[in-house]
């Protein structure tokens, strides 16, 4: 029996279970992608063999904490016994609790809902007139093991309802299972087909057995609750000028069972609490007269959060604690400045008449209206010409011009300077071009297109594209009239081709072709100033919709129309004649218009101001190339430092902290410029959240290991590698707006904690690769042995770090989703990911306890290998597993090159370092 126990509570044994867990949750989530996520609910995360794993882990957890008298250390006892409580309270809700849906129009009252889960229902009906009903609770798995078979006795008979076969296809986003039954009864069997899934009302299917009708279904089944909602009204507000919701709400009446009643608001990020039932703003009708919501009833609550809360305490106390593990290097390293640790850790877990503006410009505009003629177009013999005109005269009104403000198609209120950058990002890929800035270009190419179409300015890539336009293969920009022949657009059957190619099968040639064919749509668009909704709806028309200059004149009417004509016109041949003075005094009025027809939504010129001055100092681009290029030097350095015990590192070390402060302090002043812009925090999109993550791996260097020129230099490189990706053309940095779920300040709590573990992690595994370096060069250099258990100490305490933020940031992610829609766990890919990763790296921090295992090699393997859960939970999951946090849509993209190339470089670093291994820790 002792020997059963030291088995079931030894360190090995609980490894063993954790990678089981953890294999067992990746492999699960491409089955759910493939095949629909009833498959993987039934194959793994709610099959016995799962669970029973859940179990064995909890007693094998319970059993090292009595044997360890972890409660002698009260940090440590919390959060490992929290988990336990964790547990207890997700089996509560597992087996106790139910989920489902309810739709209700606006002033009716409902008290029933449609179960999440799916039922197979049987109602018989005799023609005595009895009836008898059975349902069986069933989810099936698109990879077999669906059989049953289920006796039901009637009235004297024997009902016999057994599995033939399920048929389940995906297309995309969507599938389709298809249930076929046996139904036997008097010795007569038909089969049956009944489509229906999890969350899905099912079709019912009659059959007649003579005597006996049956009817069976197979889906979702109606619930009754032990109250009423009567809906008053449903409310949908959208962004200024687009049909995208802002947020949507439900004002309701709870009627309860003893007579009273109570009203309340459910909308987004704020769910309506009635029992142990929990009510979410899930979706609306389509005519925006119902809502959707989604409901739970969940008793195993209040076990779970007490659990999260003793998580989060214990995570935080371990870090303080003078016993932990965590101290315990830091006193190897010989750093014991509290103060300043107690500061780092203290900055890683805070985180309107139109007639009035026209009469007040309308003496104004006469006299301007009056100079403006018909134009006479002034001809140049160069483009270049036109260019340097534009360089020595235009900078004025185009700065001029940037100060508008510019309604997106999602209705995001920005000024014209912004539209510009990104208009001629897209178009060549850089934010100048010529000597000429953004706003000067794009002036130019609206009041003079017929210049414009023949300058070399959309970019372009591949050699093939090139040889099919006929054009050089060293070019990299091509004109707009290059790709028309007698009025002929030549790409037209390349695209077609294209664009019907699978993206997982699309080469660079097509990719190429794509985005060129993009390009030249945004460049005919601005010649026409299509992009550019900058004039406000007037008031009579009761609109937030802006409008660009030829849909505001052709919709408005009356006097609106003729002042907008004037100010159109007078404007655009102003710039041709190349009066800058008028068209000056033209912008000026187009300017009034806005801040008097606009009020409601413009933003103040402060805010127009702020976002241009962010525009102009380019921060994250510049510092990009800040971070490679120091990164670089400082990595050289650390090799030659510690290759030559000579020098001396502490004056080298100073100066590379002093170089990594400043550019850290640009780096958090731009992330809270942007947030100041935005109005949200800078980690909403992939852009800004690989900008939050470089961040975070600075902010560890900077204030956790700067005594190390090696820990400095990592964290540079961890920088410098997710700077350089999120300046990448693929990913977009311009500022949007926020979905409504995503208007929530657990966004801001959740998300720049679990975020910011992956600077942590990204250092480590930086760190990590470094140090298999030294491994292949310490045979006989005896003094790199010191210098690996350094790094290797300040690996493990990056480690610590990234696995405390994100365990308490993926957990209280649980809690923003429990109080948004009602439940705080539902194994979306993103979040099984995450929990992947945290069970992978609780498995390399606890491989010192098995003493084969416990060397500073291993410890460096799987710090760099288990990266790669990071990468396959911030990128993998976007782009090859379909699920609410992700951006894949049913076809994944190819795997980049560089993934195959880095792999292989990892794996020959690890197996040329592996015959040096034998370092004690």
């Amino acid at each position: 029996m002792t020997k059963i126990l030291d088995i079931l509570f030894s360190f090995k044994t609980t490894l063993i279970l954790l990678a089981i867990l953890a294999i067992g949750a990746g492999v699960a989530t491409f089955m759910e992608n493939d095949y629909g996520t009833s498959t993987a609910r039934v194959l793994v995360y709610n099959h016995w063999w799962y669970e029973s794993i859940l179990v064995l882990t909890t007693v094998n957890l319970m059993g090292i904490i009595y044997r360890r008298k972890m409660w002698k250390q009260k940090a440590k006892f919390l959060f490992h016994s929290s988990f336990v409580l964790i547990l207890i309270g997700a089996a509560v809700t597992r087996y106790a609790g139910y989920e489902g849906i309810m739709q209700i129009r606006e002033g009716q009252t409902q008290n029933l809902m449609y179960s999440l889960e799916p039922f197979l229902q049987v109602n018989i009906k005799e023609k005595d007139g009895s009836s008898y009903y059975a349902e069986y609770p069933i989810e099936l798995s698109a990879l077999g093991g669906n059989y049953f078979s289920h006796d039901i006795n009637f009235n004297g008979k024997t009902l016999n309802v057994k599995f033939n076969k399920h048929m389940y296809a995906k297309k995309g986003k969507n599938d389709m299972s298809i249930l076929t039954i046996d139904a036997t009864l008097n010795g007569q069997t038909k089969a049956i087909k009944l489509p229906g899934k999890r969350g899905i009302k099912g079709v019912a299917k009659i059959e007649d057995f003579g005597d006996t009708i049956l009817s069976v279904e197979y889906g979702s089944k109606l619930l009754k609750l032990p109250f009423s909602i009567k809906l008053n009204d449903f409310q949908l507000d959208r962004y200024p000028g687009s049909m995208s919701p802002s947020s949507y709400a439900s004002e309701v009446t709870v009627l309860q069972e003893n007579g009273e009643s109570y009203d309340y608001r459910i909308f987004m990020n704020r769910t309506l609490h009635q029992g142990n039932f929990l009510f979410f703003q899930s979706s609306y009708d389509q005519d925006e007269k119902g809502t959707v919501l989604s409901v739970n009833n969940d008793p195993g609550k209040w076990p779970t959060y007490l659990g999260y809360f003793f998580l989060t305490l214990g995570l935080v106390l371990n870090l303080f604690s003078k016993q932990s593990r965590f101290w315990i290097l830091a006193n190897k390293m010989k750093n014991k400045n509290i103060l300043s640790l107690v500061l780092a850790l203290g900055l890683a877990f805070t985180a309107s008449n139109l007639q009035a503006a026209e009469q007040q410009t309308q003496t104004q505009q006469t006299q301007a209206t009056q100079q403006v003629q018909q134009p006479t177009v002034k001809e140049y013999d160069t483009v270049e010409e036109y260019i340097e005109m534009l360089k020595k005269d235009s900078l004025d009104l185009a700065t001029k011009f940037g100060t508008l403000t510019v309604q997106s198609p999602m209705g995001r209120m920005k000024p014209v300077d912004s539209l510009n950058q990104e208009i001629l990002l897209k178009l060549t890929g850089k934010k100048s071009m010529f000597g000429l800035n953004a706003d000067q270009i794009i002036l130019g190419m609206i009041s003079r297109p017929e210049i414009w179409r023949s300058v070399k300015m959309i970019k372009i890539t591949t050699p093939r594209l090139k040889n099919y336009l006929g054009i050089d293969k060293d070019r990299k920009y091509i004109a707009f009239a290059e790709v028309f022949k007698d009025g002929k657009y030549i790409l037209a059957d390349e695209i077609n081709k294209a664009a019907a190619t699978k993206p997982a099968q699309r080469g660079t040639y097509e990719k190429d072709i794509i985005r060129v064919d993009e390009r030249l749509n945004v460049a005919f668009m601005t010649f026409n100033a299509n992009l550019f909704n900058i004039f406000p709806t007037p008031h009579d028309f009761d609109s937030t919709k802006w409008f660009n200059p030829v849909d505001a004149m052709q919709n408005f009417q009356g006097q609106a129309q003729k002042a907008l004509e004037t100010m159109i016109r007078g404007f655009v041949n102003t710039i041709i004649l190349e009066d800058w003075e008028n068209a000056s005094k033209y912008l000026d009025f187009i300017y009034a218009y806005q801040r008097k027809v606009g009020e409601k939504i413009i933003p103040s010129e402060q805010e127009i101001s702020n976002e241009i001055m962010f525009n102009k100092l380019d921060i994250f681009p510049k510092l990009t190339l800040a971070y490679l290029l120091v990164g670089f030097i400082m990595l050289i350095t650390a090799f030659v430092v510690v290759f030559n015990p000579k020098i001396k590192p502490k004056k080298t070390t100073l100066v590379a902290f002093t170089v990594l402060s400043i550019l850290f302090a640009a780096h958090t002043f731009g992330m809270g410029f942007r947030w100041v812009v935005a109005g949200h925090a800078p980690w909403s999109n992939t852009y800004e959240s690989l900008l939050y993550i470089s961040w975070s791996g600075v902010f560890a260097g900077v204030f956790f290991f700067r005594k190390s020129l090696f820990a400095l230099s990592a964290a540079v490189i961890v920088a410098a590698i997710f700077m350089f990706t999120a300046h990448l053309t693929s990913i977009d940095p311009q500022i949007t707006n926020l979905v409504p779920v995503l208007k929530s300040y657990w966004l801001t709590i959740h998300v720049s904690i679990l975020t910011a573990s992956y600077g942590f992690f990204g250092l480590s595994a930086i760190i990590g690769f470094m140090t298999l370096i030294l491994f292949i060069f310490r045979k006989n250099r005896p003094h790199l042995d010191d210098t690996i258990k350094q790094i290797t100490y300040i690996n493990e305490m990056s480690l610590i770090i990234g696995l405390s933020a994100i365990t308490i940031g993926n957990f209280l992610g649980g809690v923003w989703a429990n109080e948004s829609w009602g439940r705080y766990w539902g194994w979306d890919p993103k979040e099984t990911w995450a929990y992947v990763s945290i069970v992978a790296y609780a498995i390399v921090l606890h491989l010192r306890f098995v003493k084969s295992l416990n060397n500073p090699f291993v410890l460096t393997t799987a710090s760099v290998l288990t990266f790669s859960t990071i990468l396959m939970t911030y990128f993998g999951v976007n782009f090859y597993l379909s699920g609410m946090h992700s951006y894949a849509t049913g076809d994944p993209v190819p795997v980049p090159t560089w993934v195959y190339v880095v792999t292989t470089l990892v794996f020959f670093t690890i197996v040329a370092a592996f015959k040096n291994r034998d370092l004690k820790a």
